[in-house]
């Protein structure tokens, strides 16, 4: 199978190479290598042809899809950025880099999409009353952050809640720039499919961390912050209390689960776009994560600050049960043996 990959030089993308050439495929990588994500140059697979350019160029698309049997979109603009300001790169981006890649997609006649979407187009996760039931919180209030009071409370009683796993059909309820950006690029490919009879998957990953991650610039992960600080030799900073649940992935399991979407979306059901939530299935708090990561390290151990991120949300751990099912993928990279590796593996910007 001759695939697209957007963003393949990327973090997650470059690992998407390595695993779609592993299965026997013809990846070409299409990216923009922008400076921000890239500042030095990134080794390029040999087993892959290259495109530089941007996906916004939509006279560059027509020639990269070409023979082209299938697109997996990696690219975009992530995190959470410096502060609104960023909102229109954001949007210009991820949304209507979407839109051009999917009207290319449209005249060239190729009909099957894996799309990287994030588990953040739920905003807050599940959370259960023990009066009410099910409830969902709005976003927590500033005072309540001020004060250190950091779960969400009962919409209805202001009990305290108990969090659970998020499944795919639960509601979505993006709280920042990039969450909106996300969320936003599942729906034009959900308006693609029907309109062009193509056949969509949207993996919303989680937490993805691992090898070749980029350095703490504004728009990298947790992850990447606790381990650029113990490289420097400085002690992870925790916002919060620490005790925020997320579900952190391995890369090369994040990589597996494109693959194996690719091989089976051209058997979908045609003009219809299926989300996949893409975790461990284990969920860690952020200050097990940053514990696991500095004595994994050899310190120094992290220092929880009570500092916190509007548009952060409280806990966002789902359910990977639906993957796991219908595409026969299971994560093979335990927490802990993955934060070992990742503890002294090279940064992006670092090693490139």
């Amino acid at each position: 199978m001759r695939v697209l990959l957007t963003g393949g030089a990327g973090f997650i993308g470059a690992q998407v190479v390595a695993a779609l050439v592993a299965r026997g495929h013809d990846p070409i990588v299409l990216d923009a290598l922008l400076p921000s994500v890239h500042p030095v140059s990134p080794l390029m697979a040999a087993d892959a042809d290259w495109v530089h350019g941007d996906i916004r160029d939509r006279e560059l698309l027509a020639r990269a899809l070409h023979g082209v049997d299938a697109v997996c979109h990696q690219a975009a603009m992530v995190g959470l950025g410096k502060d609104f300001a960023d909102a229109p790169k954001y949007v210009s981006c991820n949304d209507l880099g979407t839109a051009v890649l999917l009207a290319a997609m449209a005249e060239a006649g190729v009909r099957d999409l894996v799309l990287a979407s994030s588990m953040v187009v739920y905003g807050e996760g599940r959370y259960d009353c023990p009066v009410h039931g099910r409830v969902r919180p709005g976003p927590r209030p500033v005072a309540a952050l001020e004060a250190g009071r950091f779960e969400p409370e009962c919409p209805v009683c202001g009990h305290e809640l108990a969090p659970g796993l998020v499944e795919e059909d639960a509601p979505a309820d993006p709280r920042n720039v990039y969450a909106t950006t996300k969320l936003a690029q599942e729906h034009l490919a959900a308006a693609w499919a029907r309109s062009t009879g193509g056949r969509a998957v949207a993996l919303r990953y989680h937490n993805v961390y691992g090898p070749g991650m980029p350095r703490d610039t504004p728009y990298a992960g947790v992850a990447s912050f606790f381990r650029s600080a113990l490289e420097r030799g400085e002690a992870p900073r925790v916002f919060e209390d620490g005790r925020q649940r997320r579900d952190f992935v391995h890369v090369r399991d994040v990589a597996g689960a494109n693959v194996l979407a690719l091989e089976a979306v051209g058997g979908r059901e045609p003009g219809v776009l299926t989300a996949y939530n893409t975790g461990s299935g284990t969920p860690h708090t952020v200050g097990d994560m940053a514990a696991e990561l500095a004595s994994a390290h050899g310190g120094p151990a992290p220092v929880v600050t009570g500092e916190f991120r509007l548009g952060d949300v409280r806990h966002i751990t789902a359910d990977s049960r639906r993957l796991k099912a219908e595409l026969s993928w299971k994560p093979v990279v335990d927490f802990t043996a993955g934060m070992a590796e990742f503890a002294t593996a090279g940064l992006r910007g670092a090693d490139a």
